[in-house]
């Protein structure tokens, strides 16, 4: 028996003895275990098989992956910004890294739009958006949660109610004043949406935890703990600004220019599938979402989106 396998059993049993298992028995199960495959790590039939068209037409499916695909690239997102979130005393290097592997994740999404944008035939897709009616991206809550895990609140909560909620304020009353609640609202009546009221029926309660989890432990908040000196590093500044302009300027004109080949080609009502005021919802220069304000200039905040 070589050195380095000596060194492996050994170790080993200082592993399962720490745990108060034995070494033997896991050994032996060893014996018996299946050699993993490629299919059977990534799980790739069950993934394959999770695309279920409600129509006949042919780009409907192109849509549905690509969601899923987002979807999937928030939940990557996530994964990295609660390791930051999470750490008791994340390093400046550390907080840097992760930062920029969020940025990398959405410069991917915002290229992704040509899919969105060249990928599908506008009158098949004006025919099946029909089927997808009150259902919208809007709905998505993991991007709800990378809000709540990236910045303080105050900073989501819709510009026009600002001056009236603070760190103070209770989270129920913060929630209805977030930004995204008057995409929620149908424009005609002032009334919340059969879009919104579902949505919070399934997520408000999960959301509210988040709210208050994240008060204290949200990128932002991670940032002005570190020392003062590395608030300074130009690396961690520089990522952290590359993020909030790629999330909240370069990301949503991605996603509104894609939305407007499709609701203003002329061939539907112009209107987004919720009934939502689409277009100020999503433009950054009306709800100014910005994640990180004081690590931008007052021309630079004045400006926000303007030149999109």
């Amino acid at each position: 028996m070589s050195n380095t396998t000596t060194k492996i059993l050994e170790d080993l049993q200082h592993k399962f003895e720490s745990i108060n298992q034995k070494t033997e028995t896991h050994l032996e199960g060893l014996l018996w275990a299946k050699p993993i495959t490629y299919w059977d790590y990534i799980q790739t039939d069950a993934l394959l098989n999770l695309q279920t068209q409600r129509t006949t037409l042919p780009d409907e499916m192109v849509f549905i992956m690509y969601h899923q695909v987002n979807e999937l690239l928030f939940k990557m997102i996530l994964w990295e910004i609660n390791q930051v979130t999470q750490s008791e005393k994340p390093t400046t290097q550390f907080f840097t890294e992760r930062v920029t592997r969020v940025s990398r994740y959405f410069d991917m999404l915002t290229t992704s739009f040509d899919i969105m944008g060249d990928g599908m035939e506008v009158e098949q897709y004006m025919k099946f958006r029909n089927t997808l009616t009150p259902a919208s991206g809007f709905q998505s809550a993991q991007y709800r949660t990378i809000e709540f895990a990236s910045t303080d609140l105050i900073n989501l909560i819709d510009f026009r109610f600002r001056a009236t909620i603070d760190r103070n304020t209770p989270y129920t009353h913060a929630f209805e004043h977030l930004y995204w609640q008057a995409a929620g609202k149908d424009y005609h009546t002032g009334q919340k949406s059969y879009l919104i009221l579902e949505f919070e029926r399934k997520y408000k309660e999960e959301f509210l935890r988040q709210m208050e989890a994240y008060n204290t432990t949200n990128l932002w908040q991670k940032f002005k703990q570190l020392p003062l000196e590395d608030q300074q590093n130009k690396d961690l500044i520089n990522a952290m600004r590359h993020y909030d302009k790629t999330v909240n300027i370069t990301w949503v004109m991605g996603h509104l220019n894609a939305a407007k080949k499709y609701i203003e080609s002329g061939h539907g009502t112009g209107e987004a599938t919720g009934g939502s005021d689409w277009k100020k919802y999503m433009h950054p220069k009306y709800q100014r979402r910005i994640f990180f304000p004081e690590l931008w200039s007052e021309e630079e905040l004045k400006n926000w989106g303007e030149d999109c």
